[in-house]
């Protein structure tokens, strides 16, 4: 009588929605619920939709049409900073003759290698330390001390170790790539909350199953912080990278306007990589809507 009244006040005093997450089933009054939260929540958003468009696009508008009035009028010196129609004129020349892609490519090619090569062990070496206390004990301090040093001081070490072909630009842009997700990994798993921790237990997860059930879904939130802040350091490591001794590349376009005084080129490239910052957030957004979806619902999970 005693072993079936503790667990019957056991029963009640875990949360249906918790004890239905991690034994893996949820309820169908539960379930039902959450579809008419989420549809209403959801209706919400589109209804919000244009006008969060027309703020997120209010200033760089307001921006572009000073930009043209001020070209327009003459307050803006061309020969200190190009009109927009300039600016414009040379986008289309560098489409047209193939340059840009060209150079382009190229630059997409190294970014997308060292972010690969960087961002696989900054998530493997955070998993790790974040796990183990051993494992935080051998790498977290060597890897604190690593990611101080800038880019520009390693470039030149790394021409004269490994010459001027691709491999020191993709050390650099895998470096920047590791250290962001790296912390934000190690910080995200080893914060996990110790009731959620707890509760895992309690429902029978151990090792593997916790680790995979539990702690990295907790840690999903602080990973794609790293992956946003690591995208965004990569690109600032390519311009490092391609502007020493780089023969194709958006960085060596850019070299190359700086020299013959083409600033409608350099400012077509500068302009590339605010719209490639801007398309890397968005990816990274969307995944975000993709792994925590509760928070379309505007709750915690």
């Amino acid at each position: 009588m005693t072993t079936g009244t503790t667990t019957s006040r056991a029963r009640a005093e875990t949360p249906p929605v918790a004890a239905a997450t991690a034994a893996g089933t949820v309820p169908a009054t539960a379930t039902g619920a959450a579809g008419a939260r989420r549809g209403a929540t959801s209706s919400g958003r589109r209804k919000r939709s244009p006008r969060d468009v027309l703020l997120r696009a209010s200033v760089p508008t307001a921006i572009l049409a000073l930009w043209f009035l001020g070209s327009a009028q003459g307050w803006i010196d061309e020969k200190q900073f190009p009109a927009p129609w300039q600016v414009g004129d040379a986008f289309v020349e560098l489409v047209s003759t193939g340059v840009l892609w060209e150079n382009l490519s190229v630059s997409l090619g190294r970014v997308a290698v060292g972010f690969a090569i960087g961002g696989l062990l900054g998530l493997t070496l955070g998993v790790v330390a974040g796990l183990f206390r051993l494992g935080d004990q051998l790498l977290d301090p060597t890897l604190q001390m690593l990611r101080t040093i800038p880019f520009l001081a390693i470039a030149p070490l790394l021409i004269l170790w490994f010459g001027i072909d691709e491999r020191p630009k993709i050390i650099i842009i895998a470096a920047a790539a590791l250290f962001p997700l790296y912390l934000n990994t190690h910080s995200g798993v080893r914060n996990v909350d110790r009731k959620i921790l707890e509760a895992g237990k309690v429902f029978g997860l151990r090792g593997l199953g916790l680790v995979r059930h539990v702690i990295l879904p907790e840690a999903i939130p602080s990973v794609l912080v790293g992956l946003r802040v690591s995208l965004s350091v990569s690109l600032l490591a390519l311009i490092v990278a391609e502007m020493s001794n780089a023969p194709r590349g958006i960085g060596f376009l850019m070299v190359s306007a700086q020299q013959y005084f083409q600033m409608d080129v350099l400012v077509v490239c500068v302009l590339i990589y605010a719209v490639w910052g801007l398309s890397v957030d968005l990816v990274v957004r969307l995944l975000e809507r993709l792994l925590l979806p509760y928070k379309r619902l505007g709750r915690k999970p």
